[in-house]
């Protein structure tokens, strides 16, 4: 297993994200694997409670329904990876789903909402290591990729 997990965009990579235009669609890929034990910090209220990583994350999701809501925010599709055939072994993931913005400018006012930066507390103890990428949605063909 990846010894060094990402959990939060790099300041690189989110710059080229809020460049990107602002005013599309865009469909955020979630690929997620969770702690066995969730990881909070001294003075959270949750810290010690011996809860899962998957508590942590629900509690997580549970938390901020309602701002990706507001926002406009919908998950579109989710699924329970199983096995991985083409790709590295050691990226097994525990949860995959892909969440819906009516623009880039909705996911920014989530991650800056000042409710949702305290809420995030919940991911981060849960989260081993994460992808998250930006996809601008298009309508699918009749063959693979197109």
């Amino acid at each position: 297993m990846s010894q060094s997990g990402h959990i939060d965009p790099d300041r690189q990579a989110w710059e080229l994200f809020k460049s990107l235009p602002r005013d599309q669609p865009v469909h955020m890929l979630n690929l997620v694997r969770l702690k066995p034990l969730a990881d909070y910090p001294e003075g959270h209220p949750n810290h010690g409670r011996g809860m899962t990583g998957r508590e942590a994350y629900q509690a997580y999701g549970r938390t901020t329904a309602h701002i990706f809501k507001r926002l406009g925010g919908a998950q579109v599709w989710v699924g329970k990876p199983e096995v991985t055939l083409t790709g590295p072994q050691d990226e097994a993931w525990d949860i995959a789903f892909i969440a819906a913005y009516p623009n880039a400018e909705a996911f920014i006012s989530m991650v800056r909402d000042p409710e949702y930066q305290q809420l995030v507390a919940h991911r981060t103890a849960g989260v081993a290591d994460s992808r998250l990428i930006r996809m601008s949605p298009t309508e699918p063909g009749e063959g693979f990729g197109e």
